[in-house]
C-alpha cells in the first residue's frame, strides 16, 4: 500500500501506518513507551467508561448510599475526562513527541481538569452566584481558563477549525459591531463576565445540550460499537458482505459498500471505516479492474454514508432529539428510508461500474438480481420471526408476568449458549491477504454461523428502543450490559466447547473487555470536546441577535428564492464541515440555518418539516469527509489504494451525488423521510413501503443517469430522461402544482370560524403579511396550525393567543399573547409599524387530482428508454 507524496515518489504504508491514521483522528496519536504513563493514560480512559456505566444504570441500586448525580453534575465530569484525556493523547503540533507527554501537557491537562471538576464541584455555590448573575472574580477566573483549554483540547484532537469558529463567536459576542459584522446582525455586545458566566459557569453554554447529549446517551452507543468491533463484529460483518456478494460482477465494491453498512451501524468514524473495510476491500477491488482513484472513492463514499445510517449517525441521531422535539424512534424512522436507499444506490452505481469496464467476478460469477431476492427473504424471514417473537413474549407476559423476567433470561442465556457452541465448531475468522494471487472468498455458510450472538445486544438495542419504548441511554445500556458479558465469556466458553486451555481464554476474555472499555472511551475524546465546544456556538446564538436575524442575511442574500437559500445553506454546511468533525458541524449549523430553513419555506408557502431542516443540514456536513481539499477519508482511502488524494476525493463526490441529492427531494417530498406516515397502522405501514419502494427506484435511475449507464451506454437525451423520471417518482406534486393550485383561498375573516370548526388533529393554515420588525420591509408567513384535542369547543383562536379584528372584510392582527406559540411564530413582524399586520388568506385545501398520476407518463418515458437501450444492450443488466 502505497501514495504518492509531494516529491512525487511513492511512500509505502504498513497496517501499522494506517492504524496509526485512526488513532491521530478518532483516539489520539501519543504512544508513551514509558509504562507508568501509558497505564495513567489507559486508567484514565477505563475510569471513564466505568463512570458512564455508573450513572446510566436505570435501577439506582445505589441512591440509598452515594448521592444521584443530576445532568448538571454529570455534565463536567464528563468533559474533565474528555480534556484530560484531550491533552495527553494529542500531541500539540506534528513537531510535538508522541512516544512521551511534555509537562506542559501535564500541567494542561490537569489544570483542564480542574476547571470542569470545579462545575461539578461547587455547583452548589454557582447556582446561588453565578447563575444567579453575581459570578466571582476567581469564578471568572477559572471559567476563562477553561473555556481557553477547551478550545486548545478542540484544536488538538479535531483541527483547528472549531478553535477558530469558537473564537469568533466569542469575539462577535464581546465586539457586538465592526467592519466586517453586517448591520442586520449588530449588537451592544456583551460584558466579558457575562460571555464566561454565559459560556463555562451556566448551563447554557459550554455545558449545554450538546454536552448533555454527548454524557447521557452517545458515549454509550460509541462503547457500545466499540465493543461490539472488539468482540470481532467489524471482522465478521465484512466478512459476511465478502462471502455474500463477492462472487458477483465488481463484487468487492459491492461488498465495501454493504460492509461499511453494517459497520457503520456501530461505528461512528468515516475515518476508521475507510480503513478497516478499505484494507481488504480496495485491493480486491483493484484486482478486478477498478482505479486505485475510483477503487478508494467507493470505499470512502460507502463509509462516509456509515454517518447517515441509524441508529448513531455520527451522534447526530441524539441530538436531533433534543433540538427537533421528537422521540429517538422517531428519528430513526425519519432517517431509515433515506440512508437505506442511499446505500441501495452506492450498489447499483459500483455494479454499473463494472458493467461499463466489464469486470470480471472473483471466481464463479453470481446474479444480482437472485442475490437481491435472497436478502429480500432474509429480511421477510428476520421480520416475520421478530413478529413472533413479540407476541411469544407478550403473551408470556399476560399469563405468568411474575414468571416472565426469569424465564426470558434463563431464555437468552440458553440461546446464547447455543450460539456460541455453534461458533466454536467452525475455525476463528480470517480473512485471506486480499493481496496474494491465490486468495479465496469465504462462503456463508463458513462464515454466519461463526458470528450469530453478535447479533444478540443488536436485538436487545432494538427490542427496548422500538418494542419497550424505552430511552435511548437506557436502551444502551442494557446492550451493553450484553456486550460485556459476551466479550468477557466467548472466548472461555468457545475454549470449554473445543477443549482448548479455559483459563487462559478467561484472562483474554477480561483483557478483551478491559481494552473495548478503553478504546470506547478514547473514540470519545474528539466527540466530548466537540460538543462541549460547540455548546460556545449554541449559547452565542441564544445570546445574541445572530440566532433571530441570520434568517433576515440569508434572505437577502437568496432574494427570498428556498432553491437558492437551500443551496447556500448546503455550500455553508459543507464549508464549515471540511473543518469540523460530523457531531460539531451538525450542532453549529442546525443552531444557526435549521430554523432559517424552516421560516424561509414559510414564507414561499412551503411547510418544511423540522427534521427535513435538521437531516438536510446534517447530510451536507458529512459529505465534507469526502470533499477535497479537506476530506480526510479521501486521504485515508488513498493511504491504502495508492492513488491520488484529491482525484479520490472528486471521484467519491461524485459517488456521492445521490447523497447530496435527498436532502433536496425530502424537504420538497417530506413523505421520503415518512414524515406524516403513521406506521401504528396497516394504511401508514402499506404507505411506508410505496415510499420505499418507489425512492428506491427513482434513486436507481437517478444513479444510472448520472453513471451515463442504465442496459447500455446512455446518450445524453437519455440520462436528461432518466433525470426526469427520477425527479417525477420522487416529487410528482411538483408537476400537480402547475396545474393545479393546492389551495383555495377563502375569506380571511373566516379564521377564527375554521379553528372552531376544525376536528382535533386537523389544520388550519393561513398567510399573514405586514412589516418586518428589523428593517419595516413587507414580509409574509405561511402559518399551519394543528388542532389539538386539550383545545375548547369554541373560541380556539382567542385560546391559542391570536388578537384578531376584523375590519370589513379585512382581518387585522395584534401582537399575540406573551408566551404563546403565536408569539414565538410572529416575532419576526412589527405590530406598531404601518401598514398593519394582516391576514391576507386562509387556504383550504383544493379538490385535486392524485398526485401519483404523473408517476404514468414518467413510467412510459422510462419504457422509451428501456425499448431504445435494450437494442444496444450486449451485457445482462443485471
Amino acid at each position: 500500500m502505497s501514495e504518492q507524496d509531494v516529491s512525487g515518489k511513492r511512500r509505502d504504508f504498513s497496517d501499522d501506518d494506517l492504524q496509526d491514521l485512526v488513532a491521530s483522528t478518532d483516539t489520539g496519536g501519543r504512544n508513551p513507551t514509558n509504562r507508568a504513563v501509558a497505564l495513567i493514560i489507559a486508567g484514565a480512559a477505563l475510569a471513564w467508561s466505568l463512570f458512564q456505566l455508573w450513572i446510566a444504570q436505570p435501577q439506582l441500586w445505589f441512591g440509598s448510599w452515594v448521592p444521584v448525580l443530576n445532568s448538571s453534575q454529570t455534565r463536567p465530569v464528563h468533559l474533565a475526562f474528555a480534556i484530560f484525556l484531550a491533552f495527553l493523547a494529542y500531541p500539540a503540533s506534528g513537531r510535538s513527541p508522541r512516544d512521551r507527554v511534555p509537562v506542559v501537557d501535564w500541567a494542561l491537562a490537569i489544570v483542564g481538569a480542574a476547571c470542569a471538576f470545579y462545575v461539578f464541584l461547587f455547583s452548589r455555590d454557582l447556582a446561588m452566584t453565578a447563575r444567579s448573575g453575581l459570578p466571582t472574580t476567581p469564578q471568572i477566573v477559572i471559567g476563562t481558563v477553561g473555556i481557553v483549554l477547551l478550545l486548545e483540547a478542540s484544536r488538538r484532537a479535531l483541527g483547528p477549525a472549531l478553535t477558530i469558529v469558537g473564537s469568533i463567536f466569542l469575539l462577535y459576542a464581546y465586539a457586538g459591531t465592526g467592519w466586517l459584522i453586517p448591520d442586520i446582525i449588530e449588537h451592544a455586545g456583551l460584558s466579558f463576565n457575562s460571555i464566561v458566566n454565559a459560556q463555562w459557569l451556566d448551563t447554557t453554554g459550554v455545558f449545554g445540550i450538546p454536552l448533555g447529549v454527548s454524557t447521557a446517551f452517545v458515549f454509550l452507543f460509541v462503547l457500545f460499537g466499540s465493543l461490539l468491533d472488539k468482540a470481532g463484529a467489524g471482522n465478521y460483518f465484512i466478512q459476511i458482505a465478502f462471502a455474500g456478494l463477492g462472487s458477483l460482477r465488481g463484487g468487492p465494491a459491492k461488498a465495501a459498500v454493504v460492509g461499511s453498512a453494517m459497520t457503520g451501524l456501530i461505528s461512528g468514524s468515516s475515518i476508521a471505516n475507510v480503513v478497516t473495510t478499505g484494507t481488504f476491500t480496495i485491493p480486491l477491488m483493484k484486482r478486478v479492474g477498478f482505479s486505485a482513484e475510483k477503487a478508494g472513492a467507493v470505499e470512502v463514499a460507502s463509509s462516509v454514508n456509515g454517518q447517515i445510517m441509524p441508529p448513531v449517525m455520527g451522534a447526530a441521531a441524539f441530538l436531533m432529539v433534543e433540538f427537533v422535539g421528537i422521540s429517538y424512534v422517531e428519528v430513526i424512522k425519519h432517517a431509515f428510508i433515506p440512508a437505506v436507499i442511499s446505500y441501495i444506490a452506492l450498489v447499483y452505481i459500483v455494479h454499473l461500474e463494472a458493467l461499463k469496464r466489464d469486470m470480471p467476478a472473483l471466481g464463479e460469477a453470481a446474479n444480482l438480481g437472485r442475490m437481491f431476492l435472497k436478502i429480500f427473504i432474509g429480511f421477510v424471514v428476520s421480520a416475520v420471526a421478530f413478529t413472533a417473537l413479540v407476541y411469544a413474549i407478550n403473551g408470556l407476559r399476560a399469563v405468568a408476568p411474575s414468571l416472565s423476567g426469569p424465564v426470558i433470561l434463563a431464555a437468552i442465556l440458553v440461546i446464547y449458549l447455543l450460539m456460541v457452541r455453534t461458533a466454536a465448531r467452525q475455525p476463528e475468522l480470517s480473512l485471506d491477504d486480499p493481496n496474494e494471487p491465490g486468495f479465496k472468498l469465504p462462503t456463508v455458510a463458513e462464515v454466519f454461523p461463526t458470528g450469530l450472538h453478535y447479533i444478540l445486544p443488536i436485538i436487545v438495542l432494538v427490542w427496548f428502543l422500538m418494542i419497550e419504548m424505552q430511552s435511548p441511554g437506557k436502551s444502551a445500556f442494557y446492550a451493553v450490559g450484553v456486550m460485556l458479558v459476551i466479550i468477557a465469556t466467548q472466548r472461555p466458553l468457545k475454549a470449554m466447547f473445543r477443549g482448548e486451555d479455559v483459563g487462559a481464554a478467561t484472562r483474554a476474555g477480561l483483557g478483551d473487555l478491559i481494552e473495548g472499555l478503553i478504546a470506547g472511551a478514547r473514540n470519545m475524546i474528539g466527540i466530548g470536546v466537540a460538543t462541549a465546544a460547540a455548546g460556545i456556538i449554541v449559547a452565542t446564538v441564544t445570546k445574541t441577535p445572530i440566532g433571530t436575524e441570520l434568517a433576515g442575511l440569508v434572505e437577502m442574500l437568496s432574494g427570498g428564492n428556498l432553491m437558492i437559500m437551500l443551496m447556500l445553506v448546503g455550500v455553508f454546511s459543507l464549508i464549515l464541515g471540511m473543518g469540523l468533525p460530523t457531531t460539531a458541524n451538525y450542532i453549529v449549523v442546525s443552531s444557526l440555518m435549521a430554523s432559517v430553513v424552516v421560516s424561509l419555506g414559510a414564507q414561499e408557502g412551503l411547510i418544511v418539516p423540522l427534521i427535513a431542516a435538521h437531516l438536510f443540514v446534517f447530510y451536507f456536513g458529512i459529505m465534507a469527509d469526502v470533499t477535497p481539499p479537506v476530506g480526510l477519508a479521501s486521504f485515508a482511502a488513498a493511504a491504502v489504494s495508492g492513488g491520488d488524494p484529491i482525484r479520490t476525493g472528486f471521484t467519491a463526490f461524485f459517488y456521492s451525488m445521490r447523497t447530496v441529492a435527498l436532502p433536496f427531494l425530502f424537504v420538497y417530498n417530506p413523505t421520503l423521510i415518512l414524515y406524516g406516515v403513521d406506521l401504528g397502522t396497516t394504511v401508514g405501514i402499506l404507505q411506508a413501503i410505496l415510499v420505499f419502494i418507489v425512492a428506491t427506484i427513482a434513486m436507481l435511475l437517478f444513479a444510472a443517469a448520472t453513471q451515463g449507464y442504465f442496459l447500455a451506454r446512455s446518450r445524453a437525451w437519455e440520462s436528461a430522461v432518466l433525470l426526469l423520471v427520477a425527479f417525477t417518482l420522487f416529487v410528482p406534486g411538483f408537476w400537480l402544482d402547475r396545474i393545479q393550485p393546492r389551495f383555495e383561498d377563502l375569506p380571511p375573516t373566516q379564521l377564527a370560524q375554521a379553528f372552531d370548526e376544525a376536528a382535533p388533529g386537523d389544520t388550519v393554515r393561513f398567510v399573514v403579511a405586514g412589516p418586518s420588525y428589523t428593517d419595516g420591509s413587507p414580509t409574509t408567513l405561511t402559518v399551519v396550525h394543528t388542532v389539538q384535542d386539550t383545545d375548547p369547543v369554541t373560541g380556539r383562536a382567542d385560546a391559542a393567543g391570536l388578537l384578531l379584528m376584523p375590519e370589513g372584510d379585512k382581518l387585522y392582527m395584534d401582537e399575540p399573547m406573551f408566551g404563546t406559540d403565536f408569539q414565538q411564530k410572529f416575532q419576526g413582524f412589527d405590530f406598531y409599524g404601518e401598514p398593519r399586520v394582516e391576514v391576507t388568506n386562509l387556504q383550504h385545501p383544493a379538490k385535486r387530482m392524485p398526485k401519483q398520476l404523473f408517476w404514468l407518463p414518467a413510467l412510459l418515458l422510462l419504457g422509451l428508454v428501456i425499448v431504445m437501450q435494450r437494442r444496444r444492450q450486449t451485457k445482462p443488466a443485471f
